[in-house]
């Protein structure tokens, strides 16, 4: 039973494990991107060389080695295309009314470089194991690449649940190559196929296992990680989520957001915007009430002067506002008038000279 169920639970974990973390990695924010994936790309560099390191072992710890290390390769490709760093050449959505061919063209070029970047990886990996007898490792980086692929092609051709959750923001313009349909022709071939894959897979590690420990082991931990990759395609058409699996990861989005609604955890935006900083004092306005006087007054200004013959202009009374509000002096300074409707109560900057009614 230790012969399979420990590889079993090993890749269960690890499955589960690696994939939460790219995911609570890629919600942090962006800032920290350059941090993840040069942690990463050192990950990438060591498995590479135990790669090549253990694929002359035949033993069942190399077979966990060479797993392993499949599993840290793949990650970098992974991380980098979700943080945004190797995507493709197009990073806008398709156009409206865009379909057929063209539109497959598009989707491609979206991820274009990605795909590159994994054939790279795929090279790599091939050429550190090439001729040795350990090849679990590139077996598995394979088996990734096939599945993951095809998964794509079958969100794009059309399934019920497109796991957009997965999806950053930043790579919300690919949205656009997602349909939602109850089935495509593609899903039955591939699920068949792989299903097929899985069943030989496991029926030559049930006849090693007592021959060959590392060949059962190695085989176990493929046929496991086939079965997991035919479950998440059943996930795309069966009336459930994924999310929960991987909720935690997920975490990081939800805590940066509410640091930072605007700009996903960012506080670039609060520093731009001023927050942080003491606000600048609202400029004062001053409330000047014309009061009304008798037609024959006609006060003489102190020193003479043409303002103080006139009988039809009133006096300025001039009163500083309660608070200021949005600039502007408002609230109790402003009272209404006591004195008939031809009465007038104006809004004036401070800065107006308080000399208005002589």
């Amino acid at each position: 039973m230790t012969d399979y169920g420990i590889p079993i639970l090993y890749t269960l974990f690890l499955w589960w494990f690696s994939t939460g973390a790219i995911l609570f990695l890629d919600g942090l924010p962006r800032k920290t991107y350059p941090f993840s994936v040069a942690g990463w790309a050192v990950l990438y560099v060591f498995a590479l060389w135990g790669l090549s390191a253990s694929s002359r072992d035949m033993t069942v710890f190399g077979a966990y080695c060479t797993f392993t290390c499949g599993l840290l390769v793949w990650g970098l490709n992974e991380i980098t295309f979700l943080m945004g760093y190797v995507t493709g050449p197009r990073t806008e959505p398709c156009p409206p009314g865009c379909k057929g061919f063209r539109h497959f063209l598009h989707a491609v070029q979206t991820i274009l470089y990605h795909e590159l970047g994994i054939v790279a990886s795929a090279v790599l990996v091939t050429a550190m194991t090439w001729g040795e007898p350990n090849q679990i490792g590139t077996w598995t980086f394979l088996i990734l690449w096939a599945m993951r692929l095809s998964t794509k092609l079958n969100i794009f051709l059309g399934v019920p649940n497109l796991t957009e959750e997965f999806l950053p923001e930043h790579l919300a313009y690919m949205k656009g190559f997602f349909r939602k349909r109850p089935m495509n022709w593609l899903f039955p071939w591939t699920v068949t196929a792989s299903t097929v894959v899985a069943t030989a897979l496991v029926m030559e590690a049930s006849r090693l296992s007592a021959t060959d420990p590392h060949q059962a082991a190695g085989l176990t931990f493929v046929a496991t990680l086939m079965g997991l990759a035919i479950l998440e395609h059943w996930f795309l058409v069966l009336p459930m989520s994924v999310v929960p699996l991987w909720r935690w990861g997920l975490k990081s989005r939800v805590w940066f957001r509410r640091l930072d609604p605007r700009r996903n955890g960012s506080r670039r935006a609060s520093r731009g915007n001023g927050a942080g900083r003491t606000p600048a004092p609202a400029a004062e306005a001053t409330v000047v009430e014309l009061v009304p006087q008798s037609p024959d007054h006609d006060p003489e200004p102190p020193g003479g002067g043409r303002a103080g013959r006139r009988g039809t202009t009133p006096p300025a009374r001039v009163r500083s506002p309660s608070r200021p509000v949005g600039g502007i002096g408002v609230g109790a300074s402003i009272e209404p008038p006591s004195f008939g409707p031809s009465a007038r109560t104006a809004l004036v900057p401070a800065n107006v000279s308080r000399r208005a009614g002589g």
